[in-house]
């Protein structure tokens, strides 16, 4: 699965929004909630780290996805195999889902 497919797959169920978030940073810079929810989508593999290592609120950096085991929380291979489970049907997604309960 490419990196397009990804993206292409967050839009048609809601994350693109998320995505961008914490590509820019922002997730980490807005209240503990929405910090909260790109961990738990970052957990799930349905979003990624950015390619490019940020700065939170506090100045910690946060690590790019290429800084991670490969397949663990936040990198490419997480999120291919997240997908790859949506596309199966062996997850079921909804634009509203809790993934910190998984």
């Amino acid at each position: 699965m490419k990196h397009e497919e990804i993206i292409s797959r967050q839009k048609a169920h809601g994350f693109a929004e998320m995505q961008e978030m914490i590509n820019t940073g922002q997730a980490w810079r807005m209240e503990g909630a929405i910090g909260r929810e790109a961990m738990a989508l970052l957990d799930s593999g349905a979003c990624m780290l950015p390619q490019k290592r940020i700065t939170d609120y506090y100045g910690n950096v946060v690590p790019s996805r290429d800084d991670l085991k490969e397949g663990t929380k936040g990198t490419f291979q997480n999120s291919v195999n997240f997908w790859t489970k949506v596309d199966n049907g062996e997850i079921e997604i909804d634009e509203f889902a809790d993934f910190d309960e998984e």
